[in-house]
């Protein structure tokens, strides 16, 4: 049997770059709806949560905190989280935590490579935040050095605030 190694392109593993112009995609979320970034161009800033995988421990822990303060980020951006798991295992996971924001599936690791958050020694995506103005362009970017480390929302939040 032959294993397979990853190669990624250093672009595919280093965060986007703040003024950058984000990258448009589109990405169905757990009830199938899909997520069309540019439909917030000129309308709405946007806040990209990107998570590791559903039903770990701080994955869960910070998708509960997002629901639960959902109106503390949602006032200042459209508020999103991505992360390399099916709809199936979003729809799931958002029923069982009872999860009430949007669950992006990127199992093709379109978006997580786009944004230079790719971890291909997993297969997923680091845990790191994206906020993007109304301009469409990336106003913001962390990327938590240890992945099991949750993030911190009130930095999130004061980031938000510069937005509006």
């Amino acid at each position: 049997m032959t294993q397979t190694t990853l190669n990624p392109s250093i672009s595919e593993i280093t965060p986007i770059a703040v003024g950058t112009l984000a990258p448009d995609f589109t990405l169905p979320d757990q009830d199938k709806n899909n997520f069309h970034l540019a439909d917030y161009k000129g309308k709405k800033p946007v806040a990209l949560f990107f998570y590791p995988l559903d039903w770990s421990p701080t994955c869960s822990k910070e998708n509960v905190c997002f629901t639960q303060d959902l109106s503390r980020f949602s006032q200042y951006a459209e508020v999103v989280a991505i992360s390399v798991d099916s709809t199936w295992s979003h729809k799931a996971w958002a029923e069982k935590m009872g999860l009430k924001h949007r669950l992006l599936s990127d199992m093709h690791r379109v978006a997580v490579k786009a944004y230079g958050f790719y971890h291909p020694a997993g297969n997923i995506s680091q845990r790191g935040t994206v906020l993007i103005g109304k301009d469409g362009k990336v106003a913001w970017v962390k990327v938590e050095s240890d992945i099991a480390k949750e993030r911190n929302y009130s930095e999130v939040e004061d980031h938000l605030k510069k937005l509006s």
